[in-house]
Parts: C-alpha cells; sequence; structure tokens
C-alpha cells in the first residue's frame, strides 16, 4: 500500500516554500516526481527531497531548468538565491585552497549626504563615483550589429562639451523626461531600451567635462535622474545586472549632487528589483537604506519606501511586518502634499499607491491564506486611477487583479479581467508585464474544465509566444 504523501508546509523555511511550490506546479502539469526528474536529468530521488526541503543545496542550472520545463517565468532562478546560495557558495569556498593574506581596499559605507565631513577614501579605495569603471564595464552599449551602427550612425559623432552649461543640464532632464514618458507607456524593452542605453553613456561621460562650482550639484543631480529612469527601463527589459550597475552609479551621483530625494528614488527602484528577483531580504535593506534620514523627505517618498519595505516583508510570508508596513505607507500617503514633491514624483499618485500596496497583499492573499479582499479593492482602484499615461502599470494591476480572482474567488470573472488585461498587455514591450501573465495562465490551469479558463490560458499562450 503507497505510502501517504507528507503534507507540506510552505511557511516553515525558505527551503519549505521552494519545495512546496516545486510540488505544487509540478502536479499543475500532471507530472510525476520521476516524469519531472528525466524531463531535468536528475532522479526522482532529487525532486522528491527538494520538495521535501531535505536537498542539501539545489544547484543553480537545475532551477533554471525546472522554471524552463514547467513554464514559470523564472520563479525558482530568482528564488535560488534566497534558498539555497549560502549553501552553494559554502560549498564553493570549501572547494577552493586557502589564499594567503593580502592587501584589501577599504569599502566606503557612507556616501556624502550621508558622511559629512568624512576624511578621503584610503589609498586603493573606489573614488566616490567611478565614471571610468562604468563606462567602461557598462553593457549600456549598442544593441546591434557594427555594421549596421557604422550604417545609420552620423559620420561625425557627437561631441561632448569641453565646459557644462546650464544648456547641457537641460538636455540631460529634458531626455530623462522623455525616456520616463516612453518607458510608462511601452515599457522598456524595444527602441526605449536601446534610445535609454545611449542616453545614458552621453551623459555619464559629461561628467569629464570642466564644470563651474556652481552648476556640479546640479549636473550630478541630472545625470542621477537620468540614471533612475534608464535603470528603470532595463529592469523592465530584464537586463537586471544593467539595472543595478545604472541605480547604483546614479545613487552615486545623488549622494555628491546632496539630493536626499534621488537618493531615495534610487534605493526604491533598487528594493523593488531585489523583491522581483527573488531577493526579499537585499530588497529590505535597499528600503531602509533610502529611509535613512526620513526626515527630510516628503510624505510621498517615505510611503513609496514603506511600500518597498512592505513587498520584501510580504515575499518573506511575513503576514505581521506587512501589514504593518502598509500602514506605514498609508499614513505617511494621507499626509502626502504633491506641492512638496520633485516634479518627478508625480507620478506616485492615489493609483500607484494603491496598485504598489495591493503586490504585497497579493502575496499574502495568494500564498499566506490572508483576506484577498483587500488586495483586490487596491488594484481596481489602480485600474480606474491610472490614466493612459501609464498604461504599463494600469496592464500590470489588472493582470494582477485577474491573477487574484482566479486564485481565490470567481474564475469567470477573472477571465473577463484578464482578456481586458492582454488587451493592454499586446502593446507593450514589458518583459515583467509578460511574467505576470505567465502567472495568470497558471492560475488559469487550475481549473482545466472551465471554458472561461481555457480560452484565457491558450489566448496567453498565443501572446507571450508572439
Amino acid at each position: 500500500m503507497p505510502q501517504p504523501e507528507k503534507q507540506l508546509n510552505p511557511g516553515e523555511s525558505p527551503g519549505a516554500w521552494f519545495g512546496s511550490e516545486l510540488r505544487h506546479r509540478r502536479k499543475l502539469d500532471g507530472l510525476s516526481a520521476r516524469q519531472l526528474g528525466r524531463l531535468v536529468q536528475v532522479s526522482d530521488d532529487v525532486i522528491l527531497a527538494i520538495e521535501k526541503g531535505k536537498y542539501p543545496s539545489c544547484q543553480q542550472p537545475l532551477a533554471a531548468q525546472l522554471d524552463e520545463v514547467l513554464d514559470t517565468g523564472g520563479v525558482f532562478a530568482r528564488a535560488w538565491p534566497m534558498v539555497f546560495g549560502d549553501a552553494d557558495k559554502k560549498r564553493r569556498d570549501a572547494d577552493k585552497p586557502a589564499a594567503p593574506p593580502e592587501e584589501r581596499s577599504v569599502q566606503v559605507t557612507q556616501g556624502r549626504i550621508l558622511g559629512g565631513d568624512a576624511p578621503p577614501p584610503l589609498t586603493g579605495s573606489p573614488a566616490p563615483v567611478d565614471r571610468r569603471q562604468f563606462l567602461q564595464a557598462s553593457s549600456l552599449a549598442a544593441f546591434v550589429p557594427i555594421d549596421l551602427v557604422q550604417l545609420v550612425s552620423p559620420s561625425t559623432p557627437a561631441q561632448q562639451p569641453d565646459t557644462i552649461r546650464p544648456l547641457d543640464i537641460d538636455q540631460v532632464l529634458g531626455v530623462a523626461s522623455s525616456i520616463s514618458r516612453w518607458d510608462n507607456s511601452y515599457g522598456g524593452g524595444g527602441m526605449v531600451r536601446d534610445v535609454s542605453s545611449r542616453a545614458m553613456q552621453w551623459a555619464a561621460g559629461l561628467l569629464y567635462a570642466d564644470c563651474p562650482d556652481v552648476l556640479r550639484p546640479d549636473l550630478f543631480a541630472a545625470v542621477s535622474r537620468l540614471g533612475i529612469v534608464v535603470g528603470a527601463s532595463a529592469f523592465d527589459a530584464y537586463a537586471h545586472d544593467d539595472a543595478r550597475r545604472t541605480w547604483k552609479f546614479a545613487a552615486e551621483c545623488a549622494e555628491e549632487a546632496g539630493d536626499w530625494h534621488l537618493r531615495a528614488k534610487t534605493y526604491s527602484f533598487l528594493a523593488r528589483q531585489a523583491v522581483w528577483v527573488g531577493e526579499p531580504d537585499e530588497g529590505l535593506t535597499h528600503a531602509e537604506k533610502g529611509l535613512v534620514r526620513s526626515d527630510r523627505l516628503t510624505p510621498t517618498e517615505r510611503a513609496m519606501l514603506h511600500t518597498a519595505r512592505a513587498r520584501a516583508f510580504a515575499r518573506m510570508r511575513n503576514v505581521r511586518d506587512t501589514l504593518a508596513a502598509v500602514g506605514q505607507a498609508d499614513e505617511a500617503f494621507a499626509d502626502r502634499n504633491a506641492a512638496e514633491d520633485p516634479q518627478w514624483m508625480a507620478y506616485y499618485d492615489d493609483a500607484q499607491h494603491a496598485g504598489d500596496t495591493a503586490h504585497a497583499l497579493f502575496d499574502l492573499a495568494v500564498f499566506a491564506g490572508q483576506d484577498p479582499g483587500k488586495a483586490g479593492e487596491r488594484f481596481w482602484a489602480a485600474v480606474q486611477g491610472h490614466d493612459p499615461a501609464f498604461a504599463r502599470s494600469r496592464a500590470i494591476s489588472r493582470t494582477k487583479l485577474a491573477s487574484l480572482m482566479m486564485a481565490t474567488g470567481d474564475p469567470r470573472q477573472a477571465a473577463v479581467i484578464g482578456h481586458d488585461a492582454l488587451d493592454e498587455v499586446g502593446r507593450l514591450t514589458s518583459r515583467r508585464a509578460v511574467d505576470d501573465l505567465r502567472q495568470l495562465g497558471r492560475f488559469a490551469g487550475a481549473h482545466a474544465k472551465l471554458s472561461d479558463a481555457i480560452d484565457l490560458r491558450e489566448r496567453i499562450a498565443a501572446t507571450v509566444r508572439a
């Protein structure tokens, strides 16, 4: 007589969540542990050990294979660093021969606006803004073959100015505003990605030019602002390394400029990205860094950062701290005075706040058994409140609302909302929006006998392939 299957507790540990998620997705696809093992070239014992949280260190390539076979949209690869990263590092470190002591540079942990009159970095430490390294190491370069670049590029490259003028700073800010509008309307892929990458390299090059002291803060602030929107574009296109590098560069520029508002925005984005790629603990750290000297931030900016904390706690399945962080975000947002905010924070309005906090509550509702009503109300408010200039945010909120209802409510109504979301996502170049569609498709797969859910899943599959 077969042994009853062990009940899993996904809230016990990150490994337990990973295993529970693997079993859930395996069964959704109707696969036995042996069948799945054959598809990813491991034994069924390995699959069962991972599901039970007993496997010491699932290798990163295996996590990627599981994503591909089960069509998860990268869930296991994103979760891998949090679940198995430390064990894998210890294993690799144990295999290395002991290295002799060596001279190490001292990393400066405080920027200029935090360090005040801190002494300069010790010899061998990186400069406060390592612009040359950024330009050389960044892959924010052309993304088309070099022969085509030569064909369409101007015969005389654009010249960097020898001395910075107010006009140069205005140009950087103007380009940043344009890229932000395009990114919100169309997503970060395609031409938006290419234009933003080239603009970032050109703007970073301005930091080599002579600059009057009176213009230095404005120059660094403008380059930081551009870095924020270019990083956001890269994030949406899943160029995660580029996004992370660009935001850190933007944070350094913000500190050089002494601009607390730009600094807070960069750490908010770093936090959101870390949560998205399955590193909520790092995301929480970034959000907390952004809240340093929160008295210098506007209520809107504090709400933005508390929302990032909520999303990190929610990804950890920490119900109490998630709800507390959402409450702090709501309290800060209630004191919002748009006239106090920087112009580029105008996007964070009622609809944005509703959608961002709903994402945290979504994770609690779907994965931690909490009331889905609160998340649903906020997603609906976001869908109703976003104007056409924020098509991506509206499409993502609509997709998540459909997923919430498909997982916890009426699947027929969820299908109707899902089709509306598909109408919007089909006009975007957003990898994030596509991943949310894949999640909706998986939730629809749980209603295998419902024609509405079947039709939606087929349309999602066709849209994702296209």
